[in-house]
């Protein structure tokens, strides 16, 4: 369509100039010309044609700002007193249907269609010595095809957006049903694992510490080799325990991946671009600290990805010495964030941000959260580290 307007609008100075040579209207001609040639190329800028996806319903035209409005009526009006003075402009209207048909709503667009068809009816006939049906028929049906197609794409457009948003809601809820399978499977085995390892053990240094109770007095000896018993099973009841423990541990942890490339491989969804950042020289962390970090800040990009409306996400994992601090940034709208008290940390929506202190406690550090409504947030975790021997 661009291109089609603008060798219409050449075609019709060249016409123009040929045609009528020397003319005092000629100056005006070129001026209105290039003055809509300019109006024309600054419609991408001021967003003149409306974005599909910004419907709130099928086939209704979302309300347009005020400066695309007057944009185009800038238009129309330079190409109205471009056509007074030079009726051969009136070819220019074709491609100005389908800007009228993606500007305006649909019902508004279909009447400018309409003006603009007559309007070139008008300056056809001007042109022509004699009367030509064809002058009166075809732009008409030039008009109507145009809305024809352009109507007709933009449902199939719908009809394909509607089409993704499902595939996307069906996705998200088959992904949410895995999970919730996967996570109903783990629970089983774990308590298949705790029943056959560790509570067997627990209750056979039970059973093995009341008999050595009851036969201390009476035979020493036995008693003792009761407790030796009971103490070989509790050290394989502490190794199943470690290596429960360890099945336990993140896969992102897991064939001694350290916590910077783990960060570095998170994902926070296709629309958000998340930066990782390393601070300090890294040193060695506990399996705990580990995990607690690869926790939080996988938490933290879920709540940036369901609340945030981010389109950047910054990691930065810095080794201060005594501690290590964890900072997740997004440039998302933000919130106006409460006193904080216990009261308000008791009262945060959903599970994310007491999980995410909780886990911060258990291990001595300290969970900050600073947000302005408009310019982000910005998530640290700072937990202190022991001091090398």
């Amino acid at each position: 369509m661009h291109a089609a307007f603008f060798l219409l609008l050449g075609a019709s100075v060249a016409r123009f100039l040929l045609r009528h040579p020397g003319e005092p209207r000629t100056p005006w001609v070129l001026a209105l010309s290039i003055t809509l040639a300019l109006l024309y190329v600054l419609g991408p800028a001021v967003g003149a044609s409306r974005q599909p996806s910004a419907a709130p319903h099928p086939g209704r035209a979302p309300a347009q700002p005020t400066r695309r409005l007057l944009w185009l009526g800038l238009v129309v009006a330079t190409w109205v007193v471009l056509v007074v003075l030079a009726p051969s402009f009136a070819w220019c209207a074709v491609p100005l249907f389908f800007t009228a048909l993606r500007t305006l709503p649909p019902r508004a667009a279909i009447v400018l269609v309409a003006l603009l068809t007559v309007f070139v009816v008008i300056a056809q006939l001007q042109l022509a010595t004699a009367f030509d049906p064809n002058l009166l028929l075809a732009p008409p049906a030039v008009a109507a095809l145009a809305t024809a197609v352009f109507v007709h794409m933009e449902r199939q457009a719908q009809a394909q957006r509607t089409l993704i948003d499902d595939l996307i809601r069906t996705r998200r809820e088959l992904a949410a049903t895995e999970r919730r399978e996967g996570t109903l499977a783990e629970r089983q085995r774990l308590s298949m694992e705790i029943h056959d390892t560790l509570a067997q053990n627990l209750s056979s240094q039970q059973m093995l510490l009341q008999a050595a109770d009851r036969t201390w007095d009476t035979d020493p000896g036995t008693a003792r080799a009761h407790v030796r018993t009971a103490t070989g099973i509790s050290a394989r009841g502490l190794a199943e325990a470690r290596r429960l423990v360890h099945d336990l541990a993140p896969a992102e942890l897991a064939d001694g991946a350290g916590l910077p490339e783990a960060l570095r491989a998170l994902d926070a969804g296709p629309d958000i671009e998340v930066r990782f950042h390393l601070e300090g020289t890294p040193a060695p962390l506990p399996d705990r600290v580990q995990s607690a970090l690869l926790r939080i800040a996988q938490g933290a990009l879920a709540n940036v990805r369901e609340h945030s409306g981010a389109r950047t996400t910054a990691l930065t994992l810095s080794f201060l010495g005594d501690q290590v601090v964890l900072d997740i940034a997004d440039d998302g709208h933000g919130f106006a964030k409460p006193r904080t008290t216990a009261a308000s940390t008791a009262a945060e929506r959903g599970h994310g941000l007491p999980a995410m202190r909780a886990r911060v406690r258990q291990l001595g550090g300290t969970l900050t959260i600073e947000s302005t409504p408009g310019e982000g947030t910005v998530l640290s975790a700072a937990i202190p580290l022991e001091p090398a021997p």
